[in-house]
């Protein structure tokens, strides 16, 4: 009310001086005209967007990668005490080689199954039977035997992902790198193998851990391939967006790394993007690789 009296009271004694000027000298008096100042922009209100894992930033057709493997960690140095303290173990039978086969054949108790599994191709490749994608009774029978000889179970002939897995390790041991595809440096070399999801470290030609076998990133969040650099190591580490415990994590690359896992490698759909190993495997590379080790990704996990 104060401010429209004021106006109000200066609009009459504005008036009262023109209307006092001499004939003719009103456009002489009156200041000119000034041309309007656009208005300056709103300040912005609304949040930053926040980054969900597996959503789309508004207006963006698309993310290239989710937060889970962009976003480093917060880093920080582990106190001694937290450093002496050692991840649980996991429970009995946790890393067994349970292969899940299609339930059908679980309540059927099959002795050998007439199901093509979802690794069907590469089991008769190993196998060097025919290669055709579909389950025969030769297959089965081969497969069975396999299965008996490495202790999988139900050992009914189903070309699952333990299956296949444990294929992959057995022809590894001798030479992970016959192919050469990991590149030999007079410096440590952790590798990663998507193609066989296998992860060995080599110092030159000579491997120092592994192969084991390991589970890398699923459609979407896969481990990202090319040089790496472990840059923080954090032994009992749990993840700030799944909220799951990673023990004897070593990041690589964002939020990748190698970390251990409570549960089976084995299945068909991957990790978030890590390198998930058994605890015994992690905590031995923990031992192997220090800050600042090289670590060289290659392949494509099957499926993805």
């Amino acid at each position: 009310m104060i401010s429209r009296r004021i106006a109000s009271r200066g609009v009459a004694v504005l008036l009262a001086t023109v209307t006092a000027l001499p004939a003719g000298t009103l456009a002489a008096a009156a200041p000119p005209a000034r041309p309007a100042r656009p208005a300056p922009p709103a300040p912005r209100t609304e949040p930053e967007p926040e980054l969900v894992p597996g959503v789309a930033p508004v207006g963006q057709p698309g993310q290239i990668d989710t937060p889970d493997q962009v976003l480093a960690p917060d880093v920080y140095t582990p106190t001694p005490r937290e450093d002496r303290i050692e991840p649980r173990q996991p429970a009995d039978g946790a890393y067994d080689l349970i292969e899940y086969v299609p339930l059908s054949d679980a309540v059927a108790k099959v002795s050998c199954s007439k199901r093509t599994g979802p690794y069907q191709r590469q089991v008769e490749r190993w196998l060097k039977l025919r290669v055709d994608g579909r389950q025969s009774a030769a297959d089965c029978r081969a497969v069975r035997a396999f299965q008996l000889t490495y202790g999988i179970k139900p050992a009914i002939g189903f070309a699952g992902p333990v299956t296949w897995a444990t294929m992959m390790l057995v022809s590894a041991r001798k030479d992970p790198n016959a192919d050469r595809k990991c590149p030999v440096r007079s410096y440590t070399v952790a590798c990663v193998d998507l193609d066989r999801q296998l992860t060995w470290v080599q110092r030159g030609s000579r491997v120092v851990f592994g192969p084991v076998p390991m589970r890398s990133g699923r459609p979407g969040h896969v481990t990202r391939k090319g040089w790496h650099t472990v840059y923080w190591r954090h032994k009992n580490h749990v993840s700030t967006l799944y909220h799951q415990p990673m023990p004897y994590a070593q990041f690589f690359d964002g939020g990748e790394a190698f970390h251990a896992v409570y549960g089976t490698l084995y299945t068909t759909v991957g990790s978030w993007g890590c390198v998930n190993l058994r605890l015994g495997d992690a905590k031995t590379l923990w031992g192997v690789l220090k800050k600042g080790d090289h670590v060289y990704v290659w392949g494509r996990r099957p499926g993805t």
